[in-house]
């Protein structure tokens, strides 16, 4: 949908009013770094071409409404900033009136109702982030049309996470937030999120083509699941901490973990889940590097290690995405494959060189049909810049 047609299903569900301005907000794919991201450690995402747009009005008292040309009639809820966000009916406005919350909670003050309407192209459910679009973009439009002080970059990526973490009950880390906000065209950002130091690889575009495989599946456990692991990355970052001064799980040594593997109980489930968070955050230092020198194959060994770890040690993954991946393994011109995001459905992302990548995509989606009777739906990633207000 582009502005001019945001601005009439604005006008058509408001009553012939016009909106103040249009934004827009990425969704990510993260490349390598998995789960990484609230144990201090580093991530490779990249902001997409796809993501979320808002047409916004303010208004002169403080009623909020809200509209989604995604999910139709439905989806339309009036309610103010002070109101109790959780309805219970309209869950997909948790996120756009949490973000406005959490800018109140940050110190900045909405002044005003706003009239919104959304539209997204990122497919519900696929684990490239549209919740944090939804964050984001709020944060964006809320920024421009109150002139709200230093709500941009790092910060503007901190008060999306606490949007989720407070009001939408998914104990994330701040990469996906990051990624929509600090995107840029072709790069990929290579993000410390201990500190949030960040830098920036060149994606493969000339050689390579990054492809998401949507599953078309989301377990019922994804969302528990999530903060079931971080709180037993917490658990053996505490064991740990009884040896070594860590910050956070990520700061431990590969050597360190092994040295301290006596002190996780017997059933090994923490020491794996740790496991899997140290040798992670070395795949994505590597993983930056090998991009960095255009090595490609290193890229793509990383990626195999990364979803196996996933798979084995922090058991996120689910027979559809292990379906996707060995599928991958066995097709011409695939360099890496893993699955992407929280786990348990969603997509996988490939590294698939550019002669081979419409070979990639029938083969794959034949083979998962075949085996699953599902339709997977294939994406080919190009790295999109940051949020932003679009021109009208």
């Amino acid at each position: 949908m582009n502005a001019e047609e945001l601005l009439q299903g604005f006008s058509e569900v408001f009553g012939n009013v016009q909106a103040d301005g249009v934004f827009f907000a990425p969704g990510r794919v993260n490349l390598i770094g998995e789960h990484t991201d609230y144990n201090g450690g580093h991530v490779l995402p990249c902001a997409l071409t796809m993501g979320t747009c808002v047409a916004a009005r303010k208004r002169k008292d403080q009623t909020i409404r809200l509209y989604s040309c995604n999910i139709g009639e439905s989806s339309y809820r009036e309610t103010s900033l002070q109101a109790d966000i959780r309805d219970g009916e309209h869950s997909w406005t948790y996120y756009p009136l949490g973000m406005l919350r959490a800018i109140e909670v940050s110190g900045r003050k909405i002044p005003t109702g706003l009239d919104l309407y959304f539209c997204g192209d990122i497919p519900s459910g696929s684990g490239l982030s549209s919740s944090a679009s939804l964050e984001i973009v709020t944060g964006v439009m809320a920024a421009e049309l109150f002139a709200l002080p230093g709500l941009d970059g790092p910060e503007l990526a901190r008060v999306g996470q606490y949007a989720e973490n407070q009001f939408c009950g998914t104990k994330c880390g701040i990469m996906d937030q990051f990624a929509s906000v600090m995107g840029r065209q072709d790069q990929a950002i290579y993000l410390n999120t201990g500190d949030l130091s960040y830098d920036y690889a060149p994606l493969p575009a000339r050689d390579c083509q990054i492809i998401a495989v949507n599953s078309k599946v989301k377990h019922s456990l994804a969302s528990s699941a999530y903060n079931d692991r971080r709180e037993e990355c917490a658990q053996a970052l505490r064991l740990l901490q009884s040896r070594y001064p860590l910050q956070d799980l990520c700061s431990c040594s590969p050597e360190q973990l092994e040295e301290s593997r006596k002190l996780f109980p017997a059933d090994g489930l923490l020491y794996r889940r740790a496991k899997h968070a140290v040798s992670e955050n070395l795949r994505t230092k590597q993983a930056f590097e090998a991009l960095r020198r255009g090595d490609l194959p290193a890229m793509g060994q990383l990626m195999w290690a990364s979803h196996e770890s996933l798979r084995s040690d922090y058991e996120v993954s689910c027979p559809e995405l292990d379906l996707l991946v060995s599928a991958a393994a066995g097709l011409r011109g695939v360099l890496g494959s893993r699955m992407t995001g929280g786990g348990f459905g969603g997509c996988t992302v490939s590294l698939v060189r550019k002669a081979a990548a419409e070979d990639f995509i029938r083969a794959i989606r034949e083979e998962y049909e075949r085996k699953t009777g599902r339709h997977a739906e294939c994406y080919l990633i190009n790295g999109g810049a940051g949020a932003r207000r679009l021109p009208l």
